[in-house]
């Protein structure tokens, strides 16, 4: 094991192996590899080159080189494409503290039985009037930043739970093709995360509908990996165990408490009350931060790159198996 690979667990290292084809004996040679592509893209400006910053978009592409430069590239192509959404890209911004202190994202401290960090969004919590569709992003974006420096997530990657519950079709109409077009490119197509799976639960009709839009953008593995529970937490639990839920999905964790991630980042003297003109400093992303069984275990969170009321669901009253997106087809 090298340096690089230090901190993990034997048993990531061994997924990490099988999974990634993660090889300890070549891993500066396929990182340098990889740094040797750059001088093909003069256009762009690769702000981070060390072999730790490197090794991430490896993981995310599996080791293929060529896939894992293509990703590291549009990863800052996208951030200069899209310079008004990295501008003051820190937790104290007051968009992105807005998005947080709302649950944009809402991380749960205890991972799925995988050891996959579980992301959810309420989106009827989204007040259009408070939060725009762009902050919201932006700060699901700081918060993989922050997530992302974890070399055990990196191998073991995200899941997301979406609650469409209550989100009404007015707050639906402002889902624009082109801002779910720039959600896609960020989160897809430009950032070194491995998404597990994304579940959608009580999602509307013109949720559906809303597929048809963002269709044209999702790669076949995307698409794959969405699945619509409606309100069938049964199809979800056989996915995600229950031990590793809140109870609003039917699990056995306590309620989810939605201010939890906004106080990891903004620091252990957060309030609702108060404005913060704190810059990020990762020495609040506390070293509790995880916890639950063996099962659930977790790794600390570890530093950021960046410098720059819940619904509750409804248990099925039969059992269905959960559907991926694709089989709308």
């Amino acid at each position: 094991m090298t340096h690089l690979q230090a901190g993990l667990s034997s048993e990531t290292t061994e997924k990490a192996r099988l999974e990634l084809n993660e090889n300890p004996d070549s891993l500066h040679a396929d990182i340098q590899q990889v740094r040797d592509m750059i001088v093909t893209r003069p256009d762009i400006g690769f702000l981070r080159t060390d072999d730790d910053f490197i090794l991430r978009f490896l993981r995310a592409r599996k080791f293929n080189q060529a896939e894992t430069f293509r990703l590291l590239a549009q990863y800052f192509q996208f951030r200069q494409q899209n310079l008004d959404m990295f501008q003051s890209f820190k937790v104290d911004d007051p968009g992105i503290k807005r998005a947080l202190m709302d649950g944009f994202p809402g991380v749960l401290e205890t991972p799925d039985q995988h050891g996959r960090k579980i992301l959810i969004l309420f989106a009827s919590n989204w007040d259009q009037g408070r939060n725009s569709f762009t902050d919201i992003l932006r700060a699901i974006l700081l918060s993989l930043e922050v997530l992302i420096e974890n070399p055990e997530l990196q191998i073991n990657g995200f899941i997301l739970i979406i609650d469409w519950s209550n989100f009404s079709f007015k707050q639906a109409s402002k889902l624009t093709p082109n801002i779910l077009k720039q959600a896609i490119e960020g989160l897809q197509d430009s950032f070194p995360a491995r998404f597990g799976g994304i579940h959608f639960v009580n999602q509307p009709w013109y949720i559906h509908a809303m597929y048809t839009i963002i269709k044209p953008f999702l790669k076949d593995k995307t698409r794959k990996r969405i699945f619509l529970h409606g309100n069938n937490l049964n199809s979800l639990h056989q996915l995600i165990l229950p031990d590793c839920l809140p109870s609003e999905f039917g699990g056995t964790l306590p309620p989810y408490d939605m201010g939890i991630w906004a106080r990891t980042l903004l620091g252990p003297n957060y309030n609702d009350e108060t404005e913060y003109t704190l810059t990020y400093d990762a020495l609040h992303v506390k070293e509790n931060y995880g916890g639950g069984d063996k099962e659930c275990a977790d790794k600390l969170l570890k530093r950021s790159q960046s410098a720059v009321e819940p619904g509750t669901l409804r248990q099925a009253d039969r059992e269905n198996t959960a559907q991926p997106l694709l089989a709308l087809d």
